[in-house]
């Protein structure tokens, strides 16, 4: 079983930000899975897929990026030996726009919700798909950069980039982690 924690705030004010990118691929996932089976467990939208055989548990946690960790740690807690990988995909402004990395483990670079999932869970080798956003400009603090909506270029672009992450998580369900950090980390979007 892969459990796949897309991150990002719940409600209609956040929808387009770029802190919630996860839950746009999340949502990518899940639209396309065909028979799904949905839930609000483990304070989240929680969908059931089986993805090529595999069973996989997909979470938007509902507890606001901050506090991502309770979500997961609830989760990982009842399904216990179950899981077998764990992938959080996020927002990153470390990274180009549209730039995406797989990662195993590492720092916190400062995000709150990786934060949140470091400490509940008392372990960073967590899995991750990181998803640029871009810095902010000039003197703009990245808190409320993130919480801004994407710009129209920006928009124009989203749905292929998505698609293109969609993609990404497929491979990393059929292939694992170190495949999708060769194939992707270092391509550039378009």
């Amino acid at each position: 079983m892969i459990l796949i924690a897309g991150l990002g705030n719940p409600g209609k004010d956040y929808i387009l930000t770029r802190h919630n990118v996860g839950f746009m691929v999340a949502d990518k996932l899940i639209s396309r899975a065909g028979e799904i089976q949905r839930s609000r467990k483990f304070k989240s939208n929680t969908a059931y897929l089986n993805i090529k055989g595999k069973k996989i548990i997909v979470l938007k946690p509902l507890t606001f990026m901050n506090d991502s960790g309770s979500s997961l740690s609830m989760a990982i807690r009842f399904f216990k030996e179950e899981i077998k990988n764990i992938l959080v995909i996020h927002d990153d402004i470390d990274l180009e726009f549209g730039v995406m990395k797989y990662k195993k483990g590492g720092g916190t670079a400062g995000h709150k919700g990786l934060e949140s999932i470091a400490s509940h869970l008392k372990d960073r080798s967590f899995e991750r798909l990181r998803f640029g956003v871009g810095r902010p400009p000039g003197q703009k603090k990245a808190a409320d950069y993130v919480l801004k909506k994407f710009n129209i270029r920006e928009l124009k672009e989203l749905e292929i980039l998505c698609e293109n992450a969609y993609e990404s998580v497929i491979d990393y369900i059929d292939y694992g982690i170190e495949y999708c950090m060769n194939k992707y980390n270092g391509i550039l979007p378009g």
